[in-house]
């Protein structure tokens, strides 16, 4: 990895800086992955002070460092320009602060470039970024994009041909910070280490697999973006079809970039465009009411700070996706995602078919689960016999759970995510063929529903969703194996 690199993030007064970046790149310089040759250069439209900047990033790593000096000297890499990203005067500016830095830092004219801004600018940026050559061809350039790239598959193709106007598609990693958990990428060693897993992981002994993503919490102070977007853009789009992905792909030659996102981009092109009458059929969205939980009231999302109280937003969606492949043609991939669920958890399970009983005793089936979040790890379900003198059966959960992430020892995602970029490794981000397929196939539900031609449930806060998403599972002999309101 070459920790020679200026880094440069447009938005550097965010939320998401504070709360992400800042600490990210902290870990990296305490681990000894970034160390002297570094520097960070921060724009945002706010008139801050070097020293004021510097204190915002001592703030926000606070609970890491481990002694005032150590946080100070980190914070010394971070410089400021006060930036107004239509003005072309300020680029002029930025590209002198690069080259003195890239100069006092010995940092080989390597360049990073984080957009924390809407996309709306993302653009105009890069048009900057070439028209006065701050993006020269000298070291590495690379770019890091924050969702959501585009609202539809229109938006998303304009915004990828503004930015190819000044970067290769190698040059570009579309960041989804699911990608980064622990969990998630160790879904290649449980799949392709374990001959038990690697030979059964098909049609021929797959039922169906079930995604949830749970949020407990409500959409909080983002009711203004999020009855722009809602729970099939804002999640389903790139978290849920991202890990569908890793699921659902065949074995990489190698694990290396190349191969890993060959093999992703096969499964997003053999994704089944469903009829409209599927659409209708294999898609369910909901909205939360009002209601109490433990004697704690909540106000429905239509009542939400800055949401239209006649809005037809979802803030759940439930559906099946189906891979036309030679391994998991006719599977059904559910998956369900909401606000104001009984928990929050991300959770994959994978329920194998099973015969329907033994010795006259009824089987359940075989379920892997694949704990993400708050928990990582994993259990198998199995059959076994109970003690006793009768043969009497009862599943048997084998598990392994880890708080790996809270106890630090695994990288947060943002950190792993970073460490990729500057390693040149696009293994856990998202290609402009994947995105272009994962639209070509939301779009199409977007608009049943915004012509109206779907019902919009309502559930009860503090439950799984609608009833029609466990409707959905029964069509297909299925039912939700994670039910925590049980």
């Amino acid at each position: 990895m070459s920790s020679k690199v200026i880094v440069t993030i447009f938005g550097a007064s965010g939320d998401l800086a504070k709360r992400k970046l800042y600490p990210s790149l902290f870990r990296l310089y305490k681990s000894g992955n970034l160390s002297k040759h570094f520097a960070v250069i921060g724009t945002a439209r706010r008139p801050w002070s070097k020293e004021y900047f510097e204190s915002v990033v001592v703030e926000s790593i606070a609970d890491l460092a481990d002694s005032p000096e150590q946080a100070q000297e980190f914070a010394s890499h971070f410089y400021y320009q006060s930036h107004d990203v239509q003005d072309t005067e300020h680029y002029i500016e930025l590209r002198k602060l690069q080259n003195r830095l890239n100069e006092e830092y010995q940092a080989e004219h390597n360049k990073l470039f984080f957009l924390s801004m809407a996309p709306q600018f993302f653009g105009t940026i890069a048009k900057h970024l070439k028209s006065e050559n701050i993006v020269d061809g000298k070291g590495f350039e690379r770019l890091i994009v924050e969702k959501p790239f585009g609202t539809d598959l229109e938006s998303a193709s304009q915004l990828n041909d503004d930015l190819l106007a000044t970067f290769d598609e190698e040059q570009i990693f579309r960041i989804d910070h699911y990608l980064g958990k622990e969990m998630i990428q160790s879904i290649f060693a449980i799949r392709f280490a374990n001959l038990l897993f690697e030979n059964i992981w098909n049609r021929e002994y797959i039922d169906n697999v079930q995604i949830t993503f749970a949020e407990k919490l409500g959409v909080e102070e983002r009711g203004g973006y999020y009855d722009e977007s809602g729970a099939l853009r804002d999640m389903v789009q790139n978290h849920t079809l991202q890990l569908l992905s890793l699921l659902a792909m065949d074995k990489p030659n190698s694990f290396t970039k190349d191969e890993i996102r060959a093999e992703k981009i096969k499964v997003f092109e053999r994704l089944t465009q469903p009829s409209q009458e599927d659409l209708k059929k294999y898609f369910i969205r909901g909205q939360y009411k009002s209601g109490k939980v433990n004697g704690k009231k909540y106000i429905s999302y239509r009542s939400e700070p800055n949401v239209n109280p006649e809005s037809m937003t979802e803030t759940f969606v439930s559906g099946a996706f189906f891979v036309d492949s030679d391994r998991f043609r006719d599977v059904p991939f559910f998956f369900r995602t909401g606000k104001r669920l009984t928990e929050k958890g991300t959770h994959v399970n994978i329920v194998f078919k099973q015969m329907d009983s033994i010795f006259g005793e009824k089987l359940a089936p075989n379920v892997l689960t694949i704990y993400i979040q708050p928990t990582e790890g994993f259990s198998l379900s199995v059959n076994g016999k109970e003690v006793g003198e009768l043969f009497s059966l009862s599943p048997i959960s084998l598990d392994y759970r880890t708080e790996a992430t809270a106890s630090g020892a695994s990288p947060e995602p943002y950190e792993k995510l970073i460490f990729d970029v500057l390693n040149n490794d696009s293994t856990n981000f998202s290609h402009w063929e994947e995105v272009k397929a994962s639209w070509k196939l939301i779009d199409q539900i977007e608009e049943l529903w915004r012509n109206n031609q779907a019902p919009l449930h309502e559930y009860a806060v503090g439950t799984m969703g609608p009833s029609a998403s466990a409707e959905l599972l029964a069509q297909f002999g299925a039912e939700w194996q994670w039910n925590p309101q049980n």
